[in-house]
C-alpha cells in the first residue's frame, strides 16, 4: 500500500474509532457521574455545561493509538516503508509514550476533580512533580538516540548542537506545550479543532521532509480530533478533560521533535502560544498594577466570549488563525532549511 494511502487510512480509522466509541463511552461516563464542574470564576453562561461528561479524551486516545498500531503493523508486514532510522523512530514512538503518560496524568487530575470533588484538581506543584520525570524520561531517550550530541534544526541557521542546553530547552518546550494545550481546552470544540489543524500541518511538513512515519501519526491525530468533534462541537456532549488536552499537547511535542524542529511549534500551534501568553500577561499585569486587567478574562478565548463572541465564532476564527500559523511555519522551516543548504553547498 502506498504510504500516502496508509496516512489517509490512519486518519479515517482514528476518526471512525473515536466517533463510534462515543456511543459507548459517553453513556458510561454519565453512569459514573463524571460530569464537568464549572467554576464560579468562569463565565456565568457556562453553567449549563455543568454535568457534561468529561474525560472524553480517552476516546481519541484509543482511536489514535489503535489506528497508528494498525498502520505500522500492516506496513511492517509489507516490508516496512514508513519507519525511518533509529533516531527518528525513538523520537516519535518515545514521544507517543510520553503523550500517553501525560494523558494518564490528566486522567488523575480529572479523577481528583470529579470523584474527590476538588474543583481545582491536582495542584500546580503536584502536576509539576509528575511532569518533570515524564519530560526528563523522554529527553533522556532523545539524548541517547542522538549519541549524546543533541541538536535541533533552526530555519536559516541550520543544524545547531544544543549540548547541555538541550535539557533546559527540551523541558521548556514540553512543559509549555502541554500546559498551553490545556489552556486551549476551554470552549466546545476549540482545542480539538485547533489541534486538528496542527495535525494536518504536521502531515504536510512530514511529507515534505520525507518522514512518512511521522506523517502517519500526525494523520491519526488529525483523524482522532475530527472524530471527537462529532461529539465535542457545540453543544458538546462530552469534554476531553485534562486527559485529552495533556495527551494532545504531548503528541504535538513528539511530532515536532521527530521532525527535528521543535521551534515550529511556535507557529504550528500558534493558538496554544496565544492562549498561554494571554494568561501570563494577565497574571503579570494584575500583579504589577495591583489588580488591573488587560483582558476581561484569561485565557484569551474567554475575553472574546465576554465581548459577545459566540463559541462557534471563536472556534472558527481561532482555527483559521492556526491554519495561517501552520502554513507560515511550514514555509519558514522548509524554505529556511533550503536556503541554509544552498548557502553552504
Amino acid at each position: 500500500m502506498h504510504p500516502y494511502a496508509t496516512m489517509a487510512l490512519a486518519a479515517l480509522a482514528a476518526a471512525g474509532i473515536t466517533a463510534v466509541l462515543g456511543y459507548v463511552f459517553i453513556p458510561w461516563l454519565h453512569k459514573l457521574k463524571f460530569g464537568q464542574i464549572i467554576l464560579d470564576i468562569g463565565p456565568s453562561w457556562h453553567k449549563h455545561k455543568q454535568g457534561t461528561p468529561t474525560m472524553g479524551g480517552v476516546m481519541f486516545i484509543c482511536g489514535i493509538l489503535l489506528s497508528v498500531a494498525a498502520a505500522f503493523t500492516a506496513d511492517a508486514l509489507r516490508g516496512g516503508r514508513l519507519l525511518g532510522d533509529g533516531e527518528m523512530n525513538t523520537k516519535l514512538f518515545a514521544g507517543v509514550v510520553m503523550a500517553l503518560c501525560f494523558g494518564v496524568m490528566g486522567a488523575l487530575d480529572d479523577y481528583v476533580k470529579h470523584v474527590k470533588k476538588r474543583n481545582e484538581g491536582l495542584s500546580i506543584v503536584q502536576k509539576s512533580l509528575i511532569q518533570i520525570p515524564i519530560s526528563l524520561g523522554y529527553l533522556a531517550s532523545l539524548w541517547l538516540a542522538m549519541d549524546r550530541a543533541p541538536y535541533t534544526l533552526i530555519p536559516f541557521v541550520g543544524k545547531v548542537n544544543l549540548s547541555w542546553f538541550f535539557w533546559f530547552f527540551g523541558f521548556a518546550v514540553i512543559y509549555a506545550t502541554v500546559n498551553t494545550a490545556n489552556f486551549t481546552d476551554g470552549l466546545d470544540g476549540l482545542c480539538s479543532g485547533v489541534t486538528l489543524v496542527a495535525g494536518a500541518g504536521f502531515v504536510v511538513f512530514a511529507v515534505l521532509r520525507g518522514m512518512l512515519g511521522v506523517g502517519v501519526v500526525a494523520a491519526a491525530v488529525m483523524g482522532g480530533c475530527a472524530g471527537f468533534l462529532v461529539w465535542n462541537r457545540k453543544p458538546a456532549r462530552v469534554m476531553m478533560g485534562d486527559t485529552g488536552s495533556n495527551f494532545l499537547g504531548g503528541l504535538m511535542v513528539a511530532l515536532s521533535f521527530a521532525l527535528d524542529t521543535p521551534v515550529i511549534l511556535l507557529l504550528m500551534c500558534i493558538i496554544y502560544v496565544i492562549e498561554g501568553l494571554s494568561d501570563v500577561i494577565q497574571i503579570g499585569y494584575f500583579k504589577l498594577t495591583g489588580g488591573k486587567r488587560i483582558f476581561k478574562m484569561a485565557p484569551i478565548h474567554h475575553h472574546f466570549e465576554m465581548s459577545g463572541w459566540s463559541e462557534q465564532k471563536i472556534g472558527v476564527i481561532f482555527s483559521l488563525i492556526n491554519v495561517a500559523g501552520a502554513a507560515a511555519g511550514i514555509a519558514v522551516v522548509w524554505y529556511g532549511l533550503k536556503a541554509f543548504i544552498m548557502l553552504n553547498a
